[in-house]
């Protein structure tokens, strides 16, 4: 955890088991890691704003055993 002024900024390591339907993706029983990190700006004590990035991409590529399972082809227009 780092603060600056009025910034909280945690980064963050999950782990869990891939027990329940995730995303579209049906439950595998396989652990999976993923790390993240949030930004908060706080006002008079409270959370005013939070930025969030996680590694979405190494956590579905955990559950899939692909990591190309979850980038589109170049060219490949996005839903």
């Amino acid at each position: 955890m780092i603060t600056e002024g009025d910034l909280v900024v945690i980064r963050y390591r999950a782990t869990g088991t891939h027990a329940g339907e995730f995303q579209g993706y049906a439950p595998t029983g396989k652990p999976v890691t993923w790390t993240g990190i949030n930004i908060y700006r706080i006002e008079c004590g409270r959370i005013a704003e939070v930025w969030s990035e996680v590694d979405a991409q190494g956590r579905i590529a955990q559950l899939t055993g692909s990591a190309t399972a979850v980038i589109p082809a170049v060219g490949t227009p996005t839903p």
